[in-house]
């Protein structure tokens, strides 16, 4: 095995054992304020992102800039081999600031920087230039995002996510079945929350997982039925679209389950370190619910039950 790879995966595991964790989160959930829960994680990997934040939006995306950074820094122990790994993972950050970018260029309200790429950017650098919505998408469908469909403007955060996903897959098969069910739930919430008919290059990406009976359910029992069997377990004890965030709550334990599996069983290289990345981007998804919890004084998280 390359030293690099030996090196690579000490440190991811390492940056995984730092994590807040699911009683850490716990414990922010239940503070009285966004301001106790943010004292909590002084000692945090997010600590210094978190520095004079005091608004909840703020903090939550000062968690996904310190995710980034963290997968940053385990790049650069990665050898040349990893880079393809690290960019496709980083890709769910450059999605993010092509649909902030959009939103920009129809007119909407900034949301912020963009997300800080560095060498894990893929298109980003070629893509922020975009003056307007048609320079943007000609400068898309020119990258490795591809074709984003005529009818871009109303499903190109889908549409991003559904390419992020499939590259994420090409370079860590692991991550076949997070995909799946990713798209999955995509599928059903534009058929039954959204009352949608799925557009055509929303079809394009998902029909090599899905299928197309799935385009005609009414419900979540029928949904079920269409998806193919290793999919079906993800919409087990959900009855109605309204409970579909607890499906996707469902999808990010197991994602971390997983990611855990193999950061222990994996020999060192890859595998450890997508398992790392995995562990990584559930424990901030976890803070950032636990930081609405407290900011909201209930005392509690249903989210975080989801997931206990």
């Amino acid at each position: 095995m390359n030293g690099d790879w030996v090196a690579a995966s000490v440190r991811a595991q390492t940056m995984a054992q730092s994590r807040v964790g699911a009683a850490g989160s716990g414990r922010l959930a239940v503070q009285p304020s966004l301001a106790d829960a943010l004292l909590l994680l002084a000692d945090s990997p997010y600590a210094d992102r978190l520095a004079r934040c005091t608004d909840l939006a703020v903090a939550q995306r000062a968690t996904r800039d310190a995710e980034l950074w963290q997968l940053r820094v385990l790049a650069g122990w990665m050898p040349a081999g990893g880079t393809g790994l690290a960019q496709a993972a980083a890709g769910a950050f450059e999605r993010d600031n092509v649909v902030a970018l959009a939103r920009r260029l129809d007119g909407g309200r900034a949301t912020g920087d963009s997300f800080d790429l560095g060498a894990l950017a893929t298109s980003w650098r070629r893509l922020r230039t975009a003056a307007s919505r048609e320079e943007l998408a000609q400068a898309l469908r020119s990258s490795r995002w591809g074709e984003t469909g005529s009818d871009a403007r109303e499903v190109l955060p889908d549409v991003l996510t559904l390419v992020w996903l499939r590259r994420l897959v090409a370079v860590a098969p692991q991550a076949r079945p997070w995909a799946g069910a990713a798209c999955a739930l995509i599928a059903a919430r534009l058929v039954l929350v959204d009352s949608a008919v799925p557009r055509s290059r929303v079809r394009e990406l998902v029909r090599p997982t899905l299928g197309r009976t799935w385009e005609a359910a009414r419900d979540v029992a029928q949904f079920q039925a269409c998806m193919p069997p290793w999919l079906q377990p993800v919409f087990r004890g959900i009855e109605a679209p309204e409970e579909l965030w607890r499906a996707e709550a469902a999808m990010r334990a197991t994602v971390e389950a997983d990611g855990f599996r193999l950061l222990r069983s994996s020999p060192p290289g890859p595998g450890v370190v997508l398992g790392a990345i995995a562990v990584l981007a559930m424990d901030a998804w976890r803070v950032r619910a636990a930081l609405a919890a407290a900011a909201s004084g209930t005392g509690s998280s249903e989210v975080l039950d989801a997931v206990a």
